[in-house]
């Protein structure tokens, strides 16, 4: 389960309105500061005014993936990390294109566990502190 998370920003670019609000309402319920969209529009409008520490991204959107996203949003947030999940197996195809242009991100499956989410989270978040720590 998490450890700190105070002051962490977590956004959560899901299409699926009940699928982005519950984990919305589920990482709010253990301390983390949550903002959701519910497409890569949405989401860069909002990391435009409230840069996030965790990009949580949906692979399937609708007009931009999560792929592409996920590679903007590193582009502009360096330190931003990014959590994928998707429940089709089609995105094989575009974590492979990802991975081929040197870009690596970890994927989880839907449905996802809250427990197997924040186990993650907690993991990718970590990696800030260890990296501020060094």
């Amino acid at each position: 389960m998490p450890e700190y998370v105070g002051g962490r920003k977590i956004l959560i670019v899901e299409d699926e309105k009940v699928v982005a609000d519950t984990l919305g309402t589920i990482l709010s319920s253990y301390g983390y500061d949550i903002r959701v969209a519910y497409s890569a529009e949405a989401a860069m409008h909002t990391v435009s005014q409230w840069p996030p520490n965790l990009a949580i991204l949906d692979v399937i959107l609708p007009k931009m993936n999560g792929i592409e996203l996920a590679l903007m949003l590193k582009q502009r947030f360096a330190s931003c990390h990014v959590l994928l999940f998707s429940g089709q197996p089609s995105v094989e195809g575009l974590m492979q294109k990802a991975r081929n242009e040197g870009h690596e991100f970890e994927i989880l499956a839907k449905p996802v566990h809250p427990s197997v989410m924040l186990d993650a989270i907690s993991s990718l978040l970590r990696q800030n502190d260890i990296g501020a720590s060094a």
